[in-house]
């Protein structure tokens, strides 16, 4: 079907020290910086966007780097945990990996018969590296360290942690086209079939924790994939007719947007595969040169003294 959720678009984080946080995805994850641009409501910071090689949604992680930004704390109300898929056999090179560059990670373990290493990035943010039962066929970015036998495939899945699940299900399941595919214990799947990665949501319930606070370290907000800007509004008018407050149609250059706070208190996000990532910069130069949007053309000097060398 056309007008479906086809999974996960983007994932967008909070992180404190811009070069750090290049330097440890490109560098030690071995994704590729997709897009240099900067926050729109804020063109002071960047806005950093990793990826596969082509900028393929159900890849892309970006980045707010706010320099001194306090630490967020992982709690409910949050997005607490982003999966990778990354081929069978690699966890032994990232268990390595993480070791030989003072990554902090636990050791494997499973869930839903799939093996997992988590670990945190610069400022606390938690992923999981994924194996996943059904071979991830996507292909990966590539770097001298990172070669296609261990790098990531791009998105496996995300964790929301609520202190009830229902409403937050009834959205996934009523609105996005989700259904429940499995549950262990307090933990629930939820997958959709519209595509065959980046299609994953595990909700897990804890009655009694305290609400997270989104800062350093912290998801700001995850984006569902859409096809086209005629889709994103059909979704638009069916999440109103629910009550729930939705922004316009916002152009954010590469994509088309809509945002909704979800009522598990989660800021999601619908998200458009048009234009993509090469409208203003072709394929083989993504992430080379800072793009602006065209309201901050003119402060171009301006910005590129003032925002932080990467290199």
């Amino acid at each position: 079907m056309e007008n479906t959720i086809n999974g996960i678009h983007h994932i967008t984080a909070i992180a404190g020290n811009a070069k750090k946080n290049y330097d440890f995805y490109t560098r030690i994850l071995g994704l590729r910086l997709v897009k240099k641009t900067v926050n729109f409501d804020d063109p002071g910071t960047y806005h950093l966007y990793y990826g596969d090689g082509n900028g393929t949604p159900g890849s892309i992680l970006t980045f707010f780097p706010w320099e001194g930004i306090t630490s967020g704390r992982r709690g409910a109300r949050q997005v607490t945990e982003i999966g990778y898929s990354v081929p069978e056999g690699s966890l032994d090179f990232w268990l390595k990996r993480f070791e030989d560059n003072n990554v902090i990670y636990n050791k494997p373990a499973e869930k839903f018969g799939e093996q997992y290493l988590t670990f945190l990035d610069p400022d606390g943010l938690k992923f999981e590296l994924i194996v996943p039962k059904t071979a991830d066929n996507r292909k990966p970015w590539e770097t001298a360290e990172v070669t296609a036998a261990n790098a990531t495939k791009g998105f496996h899945s995300i964790t929301i942690t609520s202190n009830k699940i229902e409403a937050t299900a009834k959205i996934l399941t009523d609105v996005l086209g989700y259904r429940l595919l499995e549950q262990h214990v307090n933990r629930y799947r939820f997958i959709t079939d519209a595509v065959e990665n980046a299609a994953i949501v595990d909700l897990v319930e804890v009655a009694g924790e305290v609400a997270g606070h989104v800062a350093g370290g912290s998801v700001h907000h995850v984006a569902f994939r859409v096809p086209n800007e005629k889709v994103l509004m059909e979704y638009r008018e069916k999440i109103a007719n629910l009550g729930l407050h939705i922004t316009d149609k916002i152009d954010r250059n590469y994509f088309y947007s809509l945002y909704f706070r979800e009522p598990g208190g989660v800021l999601f996000e619908i998200a458009t595969d048009n234009p993509g990532f090469a409208v203003d910069e072709p394929v083989e130069l993504l992430g080379t040169g800072l793009k602006l949007p065209a309201q901050y053309e003119n402060l171009r000097g301006e910005l590129e003294k003032a925002l932080p060398s990467l290199v």
